[in-house]
């Protein structure tokens, strides 16, 4: 049992450090070694966990999905307005990319790594676009936006956010999020029936 919960904190050690090695250098600027050398493990117990450095992406990749649905439920779960909704989780998703390395490196490897599992965005956008559809079926937006463009500008936002989060989240911690903040509420003074002077937390 006890060999058992070491074998499990290793490899749950392991997936962190590739998911800050691969989230800095990509994948292809990653290796086995490298990955080794900073995990503190040798070469030998790294194969034994991940035999290849494709399957420790995919275990990033699983991590980063699995983090991101979890704060896209955790949001959806507490209902109001779909609007409300989609400004809540457009946060949470920025605060998230900001502190989650996994998310960051789910986000970059599912776009680089051939072979590489769901996109990134396809753990969250769908249900971006079925809450801005119900959001204009129940009046919110205004008559003349399309959901389906707005849910790809909303892509593009949050997307955006990831590069910004890998080069100045040290240096600013906490600014890129108060940055997507603004520009979302930009966003929704335009496409909602009745602009809000804030938006929900």
């Amino acid at each position: 049992m006890v060999k058992q919960e070491r074998g499990v904190r290793t490899r749950n050690h392991l997936i962190s450090v590739a998911a800050a090695e691969f989230d800095r250098n990509g994948y292809e600027g990653t290796s086995l070694s490298r990955l080794s050398r900073s995990a503190g493990i040798s070469i030998g117990a790294v194969t034994f966990h991940f035999s290849a450095k494709g399957e420790l992406a995919s275990a990033v990749e699983d991590s980063g999905r699995a983090a991101t649905r979890r704060v896209v439920e955790g949001v959806t779960a507490r209902g109001g307005p779909a609007l409300d909704t989609v400004s809540s989780l457009v946060l949470a998703l920025g605060r998230l990319i900001e502190t989650d390395a996994a998310v960051r490196a789910a986000a970059r490897l599912t776009q680089e790594r051939v072979g590489a599992g769901p996109e990134w965005c396809g753990c969250w956008l769908p249900d971006v676009e079925e809450l801005l559809e119900q959001a204009a079926q129940e009046g919110q937006l205004h008559p003349e936006v399309d959901p389906r463009p707005l849910t790809q500008l909303t892509g593009h936002l949050v997307g955006g956010v990831v590069a910004r989060a890998r080069r100045e989240r040290k240096e600013r911690p906490g600014a890129i999020v108060g940055e997507l903040g603004e520009l979302w509420c930009l966003v929704r003074r335009r496409v909602a029936a009745r602009p809000e002077v804030e938006m929900p937390k």
